[in-house]
Formats: structure tokens, sequence, C-alpha cells
């Protein structure tokens, strides 16, 4: 039982995000998003990820007592932040999603970390549970998936019981993901998963086929079930994107191949590309065929593998470019395509204490936007630790990087 004061904030909350999904910007935002998803060339998009900060926009600013009653609010204030406090390129939907509570296990064993003792770290070190995949590898059977029909009811029903006469609760999905490298490394460690490669390579290849098998079982187990949802308009795309686009249905998902998925592989980022053709790309590659659209790539160098691998899925729509890879030729491959440079630029202009150095962060989203001209164009601030507390910083953060787009970008 929640109490009169947790329930008035979170109709408060959804009073306000109501607003915020009918308003003006709201629309000239959509109009953004939209033309982007039809293959436009007009506004790019721009938005500061604050996923590494939730402590000085969001839970600082928590006041709900009751846990259930937290959690949501937790998830309203974090669909504001965008909007409220940076004036960025977030759009609000006029619903609150729930989710299937689905539970999906890839490997049989858990990974052991350890963490600074400091409570703004952000590093962990690995201590690997698995020494020698071929000698360990019975340790990571026993994935699996399952579903929980009654808490997912539960959790609807709390959300449209409180505030659902304000802002209607709707049940959603985001895309699809199929990490097996990052899940790996987690056990083991980078330096014994890159050593796997050269000592025990049928034992890694046998679990990449066992990991890649179990997805495709989830997937088939979700149709199965009935669980699919679209994936369209404000679902999110995993590396924190939305599934605006035009291909894909909108009303009813009944196979994986109408909704997104998104893959990665930052952890080869290292390995030469024939590795990563070797280890990686065929496991991919059956994923892939399972997915309707992609969205590729978290922090990983993506220009070494287009020509060879990314380029050949033609459901691709995302490309993840971070600052490592060598922007303006991830430019020349997109120019003109329908894959959107999802670009990640580089955060310390945002992060280093003092006052922002506003020359040095113009030049670098000037060769940002001059290497995306062209190209379908979306950007995520993503990577920041902190903004110091202070959210005049992260507003103007954000107008500058869209004064560069309108000097610097060229359709």
């Amino acid at each position: 039982m929640i109490s009169i004061r947790d329930k008035e904030r979170l109709r408060e909350l959804a009073c306000k995000h109501m607003e915020y999904a009918t308003n003006a910007e709201n629309d000239r935002i959509l109009n953004s998003w939209h033309a982007l998803s039809r293959g436009k060339r007009e506004t790019p998009t721009v938005r500061l990820l604050f996923s590494n900060f939730m402590d000085e926009v969001v839970d600082n600013r928590l006041v709900c007592e009751n846990e259930q009653a937290r959690s949501v609010e937790r998830r309203l204030v974090s669909g504001l932040v965008g909007r409220e406090l940076f004036n960025d390129d977030t759009p609000i939907a006029p619903y609150f999603p729930v989710s299937w509570s689905v539970n999906f296990t890839l490997f049989g064993v858990q990974p052991v970390k350890s963490r600074s003792i400091d409570p703004k770290a952000k590093g962990f070190h690995i201590e690997p549970v698995i020494e020698n995949l071929e000698a360990d590898f019975d340790k990571l059977r026993g994935g699996g998936f399952s579903v929980d029909r009654a808490d997912t009811e539960k959790n609807f029903r709390f959300a449209e019981e409180i505030f659902g006469d304000i802002l209607p609760v709707k049940m959603t999905m985001g895309s699809l993901t199929g990490a097996i490298t990052n899940p790996l490394v987690q056990l083991m460690g980078m330096e014994n998963y890159y050593f796997a490669m050269y000592d025990t390579p049928d034992a890694l290849h046998a679990l990449m086929d066992m990991a890649t098998g179990l997805y495709e079982d989830y997937y088939d187990f979700l149709e199965r079930e009935r669980l699919l949802l679209p994936t369209s308009e404000f679902s999110p795309v995993a590396q924190e994107s939305f599934a605006f686009n035009s291909e894909l249905p909108t009303d009813k998902a009944e196979k994986t191949t109408d909704v997104w998925g998104f893959l990665e592989s930052q952890e080869t980022t290292a390995v030469s590309k024939e590795m990563f053709g070797e280890f990686v790309y065929p496991y991919q590659d059956r994923l892939v065929k399972k997915y309707g659209l992609l969205s590729y790539g978290c922090c990983e160098r993506v220009d070494a593998i287009w020509p060879d691998y990314l380029s050949k899925w033609k459901n691709l729509r995302k490309l993840s470019v971070s600052p490592f890879n060598n922007e303006n030729r991830i430019g020349e491959y997109l120019r003109g395509s329908n894959v959107v440079y999802y670009s990640k630029p580089r955060a310390e202009y945002v992060t280093n204490p003092g006052p922002m150095d506003e020359n040095a962060l113009r030049k670098s989203f000037k060769n940002v936007c001059e290497a995306a001209s062209g190209c379908l164009f979306e950007i995520a601030q993503r990577e920041v630790g902190t903004i110091f507390g202070d959210y005049s910083r992260g507003k103007r953060y954000v107008e500058i990087l869209k004064e560069c787009i309108g000097e610097y970008w060229k359709p």
C-alpha cells in the first residue's frame, strides 16, 4: 500500500509527462525523428545521455518511499531529464511503458567483480571465474529464459490504477539483443578471452555456437509465447536510441523479423578483422537474420570491419560511431545510404572539471559534423560521468552541439 504522498507525486509526474508529450516542442522533435526514419537528411537529433550520472539528475530528485512507487518514479523522472534539464531532442511518449517481466541468462555461472569504495567510481575489476575455456566449459552450460506473467500484470495494474486516467499505460518492448562477447569477458577477463582465440579455438567456437543457439531458442520462445510487441516510435533500441522507422509493423509483431535487434562486440575491437571474421561474425550473422532491423555497435571500432562484414547486413539501420573510429572513413561508407551515422562524440569536454572549453568542443564537433555530412545523422553524447550537478552545463553543451550542426553539417 502506498501513501497518499507517493500517489500524488506519481500523478504529478504523469501530468508533467503528458504536458511534454502534447506540446509543440515535442511535435517539432518528433518531426525530426520521423524524417530520420524516412531517410530524409533534415535536422539531426541531439541528446545528452545521463545513464552514468543518474545520481545527479534522477536519484537526487526522488521522493517516494514505497519501493514500487519509487521504481516507477525513477522511470518517470528519467524520461523527462533530457527535455526538462537539457532541452535536447528526447521524444516524450504520451503513455507509460510496461514490458514483459522476462528473464534471460546466457551462461550458467555469474561474474565476480571488485569495485572501488568510491561510490562515484565507474570502473571495476573482473575476477575470472573461467580461467581455461576448454577445462571450464561445463561451467558455462545452464543458461535459460522464462517469463513472469503475474509480475507483468502486477506492474501494469500498479501504474494504471495510480495515474492511468492521466497517462495511459501501454505494453511495450525494446530491441532484441544478442551480446555474447561481453558476457563472456565478464566471466573470463579480456586476457583469458584473447588467449582462448589462440590456445583453445575449437572450444571458443563451440561456446559461440552454444550461446548463439540459446538466443535462437529464446527468440523462438518469444514467438511461441506471443511475447513479441512492435518496436516502433518511442520503443527503446539498445545503446539508448529509439525505434522510429517506416519499415516494421506498428500494430503487432508475430515474428522476430518484425522487430529491431541490437548487436555489438566492443571486446574484439583490438583483434584483427580476420579474427573478428572467424570468431564473431558467423555467429552474429545467424542472429542478424532473426531481426527485422538492426542497430550495431557500442564503443568499438567499426571502420575496420565495415567493408568485409557489417556492410553485408541489408537490415542494418543504425551504426554506432565512437571517437575510436576513423570518423571520416565511416562518413564515406554511410554517405547517401539508409544507415544512420549514430555519433557518440568524445565526452571529456563536458566532464573535465572547471569551465567548459567551448572552443575545443566546437573544434571537435566541427570534425564530427563534417565527417557525417551527407549521412543520416543522430548524436547521443554518452560516456558522461558527471556534469558536476550543474544542469546549465548540460543545457549549454546541447546548445553548442546544435549550433555546430547548423554551421558545419551539410545534408
